[in-house]
């Protein structure tokens, strides 16, 4: 048996007496904490050997290298007591929001009034699997931008492959759901890392091999409307009569802002289109309150207004589907073949380009080439998903740029925690009471 030479010994014996029996068990927990995750990264398809030993022996230097600094501090001081709360505190939080769950706040009306800008919300990473990191150096509790300075918070090097633990459950129809945007192609988050790109909820539609159609507002999976949520808005023309918010004889916005929050209407949700035309997004019993209202001349559906200013930008590029009147599209399925076609080159060449993994995927003189090589059918690697949002006239969607892939998903909404309401002023009634620690369905 080769011994270890005696000077290796001392050190090896050096540095375990240096740490005390709480320290030593941090560092064993430590280590095969990144001894597992290397033989799991190990495993996975696509996953470099060498890239996964390099990152485990700077991961495991970084572990000696913080209980060498450490000790340069004696432990009775408080300088020492910080570095190790700090140290544990973060190393902690890292591990519950990457692996189990994570708050998240609503910054866009796209889920209105299911969701409200101002909602804080804690969402599962358990509940379809935890995604390991696929980025894993980066700053800690900064998602893409580091705080105050800006700049990229991560360091793209090394790059991990996709990497799913197994979860408690699959995504369901109607899940509202947290992901990475995939971005449009061009924009800036199609060229970040996936799970550095930003945070977007919407509610699932479509799963893996459905087929989805909206016809005049109604969306249909494989035939079947589907059961419309409860507060699903969309955007209406609204008439007021002037003469009823005018005060000392003049027009009184104030009195047309204290109308509308009186229907919980925010003022940021009012769009001006013409003299007394507002556009307004709203549910259908908000809708017949509003016709009943002696102030308002008429509520319309504005489908004009809606085919021709929220329907520009819709996916897939040519066609002529509009956001009320969309599809059948069918939601690619891991495994499951197609045959290649220009409709099915035109509907999913950017899933087959973007996110299989494929350096190239063209069509060339009536011939498919799929990284220089011709190809009759296509296969597909992943799941894919169709999200829409509740607010459906005011949501940026897969209406507008496609499918979520697997490796995109980041966790099941929960419930609100806290709620602030952006409008309001006073302090106290800035807090939606009736809104904390509420289930999201």
């Amino acid at each position: 048996m080769t011994k270890v030479p005696q000077n290796e010994q001392n050190i090896y014996q050096k540095f375990f007496e240096m740490l005390n029996k709480r320290e030593r068990f941090s560092f064993w927990l430590m280590t095969v904490i990144n001894l597992f995750f290397f033989v799991l990264m190990s495993f996975v398809e696509g996953s470099s050997i060498g890239t996964n030993i390099l990152f485990v022996i700077l991961i495991q230097s970084a572990i000696i290298g913080y209980y060498y600094f450490i000790h340069r501090f004696e432990r009775k001081t408080k300088i020492r007591e910080w570095i190790d709360a700090v140290a544990f505190a973060v190393v902690a939080a890292t591990l519950i929001r990457t692996f189990f769950i994570e708050a998240y706040t609503i910054p866009t009306p796209s889920m209105e009034k299911s969701l409200l800008v101002g909602d804080f919300l804690f969402v599962s990473k358990v509940n379809y699997g935890a995604r390991a990191p696929i980025t894993p150096l980066s700053f800690p509790f900064a998602h893409n931008t580091l705080p105050l300075v800006g700049g990229k918070s991560y360091i793209e090097w090394p790059h991990m492959p996709y990497f799913r633990l197994p979860g408690f459950q699959k995504i369901k129809n109607n899940d509202v759901v947290v992901f990475n945007y995939p971005g449009r192609p061009g924009e800036i988050d199609d060229k970040r890392p996936v799970d550095k790109k930003e945070n977007y909820i919407k509610r699932c539609l479509a799963i893996p091999g459905d087929s989805i159609e909206v016809k005049d507002r109604q969306v249909y999976i494989n035939g079947v409307a589907t059961e419309n949520p409860e507060k699903m808005q969309f955007a209406y023309m609204v008439r007021i009569k002037p003469e009823a918010f005018v005060k000392n004889g003049m027009f009184d916005e104030k009195k047309l802002i204290d109308f509308f929050l009186r229907y919980d209407i925010a003022p940021t949700e009012l769009r001006l289109v013409h003299d007394a035309d507002i556009l307004i997004p709203m549910d259908t019993k908000k809708t017949d309150e509003l016709r009943n209202d002696p102030a308002i001349a008429y509520v319309d559906t504005a489908w004009d207004f809606i085919k021709d200013v929220f329907s520009t930008g819709i996916y897939p590029n040519g066609s002529t589907w509009k956001v009320d009147n969309y599809g059948p599209l069918w939601v690619p399925k891991e495994g499951v073949t197609i045959t290649l076609d220009t409709t099915t080159y035109m509907l999913y060449s950017r899933v087959i380009k973007d996110y299989e993994g494929n350096a190239s995927f063209e069509f060339k003189d009536g011939v498919y080439y799929l990284n220089g090589d011709p190809i009759k059918t296509y296969t597909f690697k992943q799941d894919y998903y169709f999200l829409m949002g509740d607010n459906r006239h005011n949501s940026l969607d897969s209406r507008f740029w496609g499918f979520v892939p697997e490796d995109h998903i980041v966790g099941k909404a929960l419930f609100t925690w806290m709620s602030l309401d952006p409008n309001e002023t006073n302090f106290f009634k800035k807090i939606r009471w009736n809104r904390l620690f509420r289930g999201i369905n």
